[in-house]
Parts: structure tokens; C-alpha cells; sequence
């Protein structure tokens, strides 16, 4: 994030400042012989106003009362007017910007007063209207002051809110990333579980189960690993954002092949044109599908599954049957609360209860196809 303008160094205007008054001075003495000369006394005086700006950050209320008073010393001393009054119009400008009204507007009437006791001393009509004059200037002073207050407190806050929906997008991104391993994890590990569990108890029976459950192992352990390893390096930010490889439909039957070999028997139904599906949707129908399969067979004990899905009428249509006890009463894993947070996050809506056979359980989700339903968190 950009770093907010703050204005030139401190100790630049401090010297440049000097730099003006104590020249400017200098010329103004010498075009009005009737003041006094320059002396060491004024050098102090037109040095300690810049001086007085140096405390702008860290202590804005000592900056105008300092300025301030020296500008006024030295003009009460007689010496030549001239823009020794650089630094008071300074610090009032600064006062006002750190928020310090109070002190500002404070500043700008004691300046304001002593203006019009220096006319009425005078007895000279024009010098009111100087008196005038040099108040309209320090009420400008003060606002824009408080202008550059204003501003930069706009500039602040939008920084802040552009902060906080960097942080916001980058906590739902690592939540999405957080379900994608969950899903991967569980998906893969009940495959292997249930096929160890096979091999286990068919083992010394039929032999000739031990290579295929052992492959079925292989190749899940090696797919998840994979998959995993790829999630970690983007948490890691080893990786970009958005990881080259993004589950899709086309790989769906992937998710029925590796359900078949856990001992489940699936069909699998697709309609056409679902390469037209924005990634997102895809992803997200992989995903419902991975973990309804996943649940199915850790937990319903169904032995036939269907998988259908279809796009019509701008939406995309996923639903899963089993004939087993489903998720009764049950309260939700981690699992459907991640598939409620995938649908939710592309405005669409998910249906869990009892398949309309009767028997069994239904797991349907309708995802909008629509441009702008794609921008989800993946």
C-alpha cells in the first residue's frame, strides 16, 4: 500500500524558511531606514520562528505560540516589516492541519486583535484597512489549515477502507483455500481408508484384492499430495493468488472413478455445453460433488449413487442421490458448512434432505451462471 504524502521534510521548511525570513529581512531594513538595524536580537528572533516549526509533528501546540511570539517581539522592537511573519502564517496553517482548531482560531484572533490595537495606536484610517486585510489573511490562514485537515483525513480513510477490503479479500481467499484442503484431505483419505479396510478384510479370503486397493491408494495419495502441495505453497505465498490448476467439470469423472473404487456404485449423468460454465461455478460443482461422494461413503452407508449435472435456464444444476441413511439430525461438518459457504459465496442456494424416491438422500445445488456470479472466492 502507498504511503501517504506527508508534506517535505521538516527540517526543509525550517531552512527555507530561515533562509527567506533572515534575507527578506535584510532587504527590508535597508529599504526602511526609519526602523531599527538588524541586530543580533532580530537574528534570534527571525531564527526562532522556523526554529518553532520543527516541533510541527511532535508537539504542534509549542509550534504557534512560539511563532507567534517571535514574530510579534520583533515587530514590537521596531524593527523593519517583512517576512518575519512567514513563520507565524506557517504555524497557523500547520496548528489547523493537526487539528489543533482551538489553538488555530486562537492564534489567528490574538493576531487579528493586535492588528487593530496597532491601527487604532496609529490614528491612521489606512491602517485599519490593513488591519482588515491582514485579518481576512489570517482567517484564510486557518482554513486552509483545516482544508488540508480535511483532506487528508478523506485520503486516510479511503486508504483504511481500501486496507481493510485487502485483508477481507485475502482472509476469504485463505477461508476458500482452507475448504479446497479440507475437501482434498477428506475426499482422499476416506478413499484410502476404505479401501485399506477392504484389502484388510478380504486380504487373506482373496488375495487378489490387495493390488487394486494398493493402487487405488497410489494414485489418490499421489492426486491429493499434489493438490495439497500446491494449496500450502499459495498460503505460503510461494505462488500467486490463483493457482494455475483449478478443479473443473472436466474432472468430475475423476471424483465418480475414485468412488467406484472405495466400493460405491456410481453413475454419473452430464449435460451438454458444461465447458461454457464460468471457472468458478465449475470448481464449485466439483467440489459439492467431491464432498457429497465423500460423505456418501463414509457415512451412509448407500451402495448406489447418482451424480447428475446440467446447465438450464442461467443456472447450473448439481445433484447428488444415494440410497443410504444421509445426515438425519446430525449436526454439519466442516464439509457442508464449506459446501453452504461455496454456494452462498456465487448467490445460489443448497438443498440437503431426503431424496424424492423416498429412500436415500438428496444433496442438490443450483449456482447462478450469470457474468458477474463467477467472481466468487474459489
Amino acid at each position: 500500500m502507498q504511503r501517504r504524502f506527508r508534506g517535505p521534510p521538516t527540517a526543509v521548511i525550517v531552512v527555507v524558511v530561515a533562509v527567506i525570513q533572515v534575507a527578506g529581512s535584510a532587504f527590508a531594513t535597508v529599504r526602511q531606514p526609519g526602523h531599527a538595524p538588524l541586530d543580533p536580537l532580530a537574528l534570534a528572533l527571525l531564527l526562532l520562528g522556523p526554529a518553532a516549526l520543527a516541533f510541527r509533528r511532535r508537539a504542534p501546540l509549542v509550534m504557534l505560540p512560539v511563532a507567534a511570539g517571535a514574530t510579534a517581539a520583533y515587530l514590537a522592537l521596531g524593527y523593519a516589516w517583512g517576512p518575519v511573519v512567514l513563520s507565524f502564517a506557517l504555524a497557523l496553517i500547520m496548528t489547523a492541519a493537526a487539528g489543533k482548531r482551538a489553538v488555530a482560531w486562537s492564534g489567528a484572533a490574538a493576531g487579528i486583535l493586535a492588528l487593530f490595537l496597532a491601527a487604532a495606536r496609529s490614528g491612521d484610517e489606512a491602517a485599519f484597512v490593513r488591519a482588515f486585510a491582514g485579518s481576512s489573511w489570517l482567517a484564510i490562514l486557518v482554513l486552509i489549515g483545516e482544508g488540508v485537515r480535511f483532506r487528508g483525513e478523506r485520503v486516510a480513510e479511503r486508504r483504511r477502507q481500501e486496507a481493510a477490503a485487502e485483508q477481507a479479500a485475502r482472509d476469504e481467499y485463505r477461508l476458500a483455500l482452507a475448504r479446497d484442503i479440507h475437501d482434498v484431505v477428506a475426499h482422499s483419505l476416506s478413499l484410502i481408508n476404505v479401501r485399506a479396510s477392504v484389502a484388510l478384510h478380504l486380504g487373506e479370503k482373496d488375495p487378489a484384492q490387495f493390488r487394486p486397493a494398493l493402487e487405488t491408494i497410489k494414485a489418490a495419495s499421489r492426486e491429493s499430495l499434489a493438490e495439497v502441495r500446491q494449496l500450502l505453497g499459495v498460503l505460503r505465498e510461494d505462488a500467486p493468488l490463483s493457482p494455475t490448476s483449478r478443479p473443473s467439470l472436466a474432472r468430475v469423472p475423476e471424483v465418480v472413478d475414485n468412488a467406484r473404487r472405495a466400493g460405491l456404485d456410481v453413475r454419473f449423468q452430464g449435460g451438454p455445453d458444461l465447458d461454457h460454465v464460468p471457472a468458478a461455478a465449475q470448481e464449485a460443482a466439483y467440489r459439492i460433488v467431491q464432498e457429497a461422494l465423500t460423505n456418501v461413503v463414509r457415512h451412509s452407508g448407500a451402495r448406489t449413487a447418482r451424480v447428475s449435472i446440467h446447465a438450464a435456464k442461467g443456472e447450473l444444476l448439481v445433484t447428488i442421490d444415494d440410497d443410504g441413511a444421509g445426515a438425519g439430525t446430525a449436526p454439519d461438518g466442516n464439509g457442508i458448512t464449506g459446501m453452504r459457504e461455496r454456494v452462498a459465496a456465487l448467490g445460489g442456494r443448497l438443498e440437503l434432505g431426503p431424496a424424492q424416491s423416498g429412500t436415500g438422500w438428496r444433496v442438490r445445488a443450483v449456482l447462478p451462471l450469470a457474468a458477474d456470479a463467477g467472481q466468487g472466492p474459489g
